[in-house]
């Protein structure tokens, strides 16, 4: 038995989305008028209309796309990986929510895409709270939005200091949220029933939370540069993925390994690891802990008695594999020189630590421009990272124009990325920062 209110059915069970559903003793949004000064905020403990079971076959997923495509408004969108548990970045769970159509769950992994629920919502704004998150995993499953708002970008440039969903639905809205599963492996089969009310909630208010944060911007004269910033997102999330170069780069404590050889046993560890992780689908840090091959790097271990011995190599699973580790060493201990790992070319300026000594004068325009950007993102309530982006800043004043200009600085924050409301605001003042003359 359970105190859960039963999952709502699609196709011909569901309830209708107009109606809310009995949910025993748990708050819905129409027991309690929402407000943004509420001083006992409400716990939202059920979807409204019930939880929705998962669509998993292609006859539900139509249903869903007739739905929302006679939907009306926003759609508010959000999907749940299983980050840290398995390799990939897939969605295993979408969520989303529009008026007339109701709550959907979409459990991807039984179906090919989602291309007809793309263009049944295509002509749609769509809602999401931190965008840059979800996009790659919704791209993976078809779905690409042509417009979209952030909530939690456009808290950040509403100047509120939290910025989480829930933080934002209760300060907003008079609601609060529960986010203990936002850690849990989606990848669970079945879904518990608990995870899944969870999972319908996050949508559950986000088109409300929406519409109190555009109020927000237009009160502050902002609404304009959301709009930019949203456009950004949407052609962000239209480019194929990067790939970084040397990615074992970025095993934790690496900057402890001295010399190319020892980081070449990073490498084949690494690898080692990635192509273990890759085939099982299992996050890499649970085939093998970064630590683990710091360690290994270090001592270079040349029999399994003394790999064992390390700190991370204790696990049953990682002492089946310790022939393949072993061999990773031996791989890296053969290599010739001319095949060792070299310092990557590096791009941009060095770290800003190393500016006094290196190049004085450049250190000097750092804070002068460090200085006008916070002076200028609390003259105008904002995070000053949203302002501009911090390495915008490093690579200006490290290589300034040859003729410093307004017009030069802001041709050249252009081509950093910089947005045409960010340039407007800082160009002039970063101008005077990096002569001098502020």
């Amino acid at each position: 038995m359970t105190d859960e209110p039963p999952l709502r059915r699609r196709a011909g069970q569901r309830a209708a989305a107009a109606e809310p559903q009995p949910t025993g003793e748990a708050a819905t949004p129409e027991a309690v008028a929402p407000s943004a000064t509420r001083a006992d905020p409400v716990p939202l403990t059920a979807p409204r209309e019930g939880t929705p079971a998962p669509v998993e076959t292609a006859a539900e997923l139509a249903d869903v796309v007739a739905d929302f495509a006679s939907g009306t408004g926003a759609v508010a969108i959000d999907a749940e990986r299983a980050s840290g548990y398995r390799y990939s970045q897939r969605a295993y769970l979408v969520q989303l929510r529009r008026a007339g159509a109701g709550t959907v769950l979409i459990d991807p992994l039984p179906l090919a895409d989602l291309r007809t629920l793309d263009e049944a919502i295509a002509d749609a704004e769509w809602v999401l709270h931190a965008a840059s998150q979800d996009l790659p995993c919704l791209a993976e499953l078809g779905l690409r939005p042509r417009r979209l708002f952030d909530t939690e970008l456009a808290a950040r440039l509403a100047g509120f200091e939290r910025v989480g969903l829930a933080a934002l639905t209760e300060q907003l809205l008079g609601f609060t949220l529960e986010k203990h599963h936002s850690a849990a492996d989606w990848s669970t089969r079945p879904l518990p029933e608990s995870w899944l009310t969870y999972a319908a909630l996050d949508v559950e208010l986000l088109t409300d939370l929406r519409d109190a944060l555009a109020v927000e911007l237009e009160r502050q004269g902002k609404q304009a540069w959301a709009a930019e910033e949203f456009a950004a997102l949407v052609a962000w999330g239209a480019q194929p993925p990067r790939q970084r170069v040397d990615p074992w780069r970025r095993t934790s404590g690496i900057h402890r390994v001295r010399g190319a050889r020892a980081q070449a046993r990073v490498r084949a560890m690494w690898r080692a690891r990635d192509a273990i992780a890759a085939r099982r689908d299992s996050a890499p840090g649970r085939v093998l802990p970064d630590a683990a091959i710091i360690a290994a790097a270090e001592l270079d271990p040349r029999d399994e008695r003394t790999l064992l011995t390390l700190p991370g190599f204790g696990g049953r699973s990682v002492r089946r594999l310790a022939r393949t580790w072993l061999d990773a060493l031996a791989e890296a201990r053969s290599l010739p020189d001319e095949e060792l790992p070299v310092a990557p070319a590096v791009e941009g300026p060095p770290p800003p630590h190393r500016w006094a000594e290196r190049d004085p004068a450049a250190a000097a325009r750092l804070a002068r421009c460090r200085e006008v950007v916070t002076r200028t993102a609390a003259a105008h309530v904002l995070p000053p990272e949203n302002l501009i982006a911090p390495d915008s800043v490093r690579r200006l004043a490290w290589t300034p124009p040859e003729e410093i200009t307004v017009d030069a600085v802001s041709a050249t924050l252009r081509g950093f990325g910089a947005r045409a409301w960010q340039v407007g605001l800082i160009a002039e003042e970063l101008t005077a920062a990096l002569t001098g003359t502020e």
